[in-house]
């Protein structure tokens, strides 16, 4: 199957937080979660000039891994399948199955997704990558398996207390309010 039909297999099937992998043929993946109509949320290029663009392409050509690896800025971003950037030879699938932790329920998802939407972080492949964000948006631990010499399925407090803090941040023209059984909940926007 082609890179574009894997990519029609996966919207077809996949569910708003599912882990979507792009297995990349040198043997890392990319990691993103799927967030509903073709799209995908993962740490992506962060935004850059045209130079930026061009020695990033430049590397990926030589050296086929994610430029995010190579570079170090990333964003959270929001893109539909096909335009994620994988080197040729990539395949893309849903795989929920390679972590042991329980999926948190949709709406933990959604409220970890939103609120690091947008965010720029620097990227670090042991402490802080694709990987991570991806597990921590699904599972609420940062874990990745693809690090040698780690155990698998292992959180990286690190990483996991990064992302809560971000998650945790109050967001502009929300008022937060304490309710019972809640550790945080958002009200309507405010206005002055």
């Amino acid at each position: 199957m082609d890179y574009q039909q894997q990519v029609e297999d996966v919207t077809a099937n996949a569910h708003y937080g599912d882990l979507i992998e792009f297995s990349y043929p040198v043997g890392f993946s990319h990691w993103g979660v799927y967030c509903g109509d073709g799209d995908v949320i993962h740490f992506s290029v962060a935004d850059e000039g045209s130079f930026m663009q061009n020695v990033r392409g430049f590397l990926q050509k030589v050296l086929p891994v994610c430029g995010d690896l190579l570079l170090g800025d990333t964003q959270v971003r929001k893109q539909p399948l096909p335009e994620v950037n994988v080197p040729e030879g990539a395949h893309v699938l849903i795989s929920n199955n390679r972590h042991a932790h329980k999926p948190s329920e949709e709406s933990d998802i959604r409220q970890r997704l939103d609120a690091l939407l947008g965010k720029e972080l620097p990227y670090d492949l042991f402490k802080l990558n694709c990987e991570h964000f991806a597990t921590f948006a699904r599972y609420g631990v940062a874990v990745c398996n693809q690090i040698p010499g780690r155990n698998k399925n292992e959180e990286l407090k690190e990483a996991t207390n990064t992302f809560q803090k971000l998650v945790s941040e109050p967001r502009p023209g929300l008022e937060r309010t304490k309710r019972p059984g809640d550790f945080f909940a958002q009200t309507a926007p405010t206005y002055p």
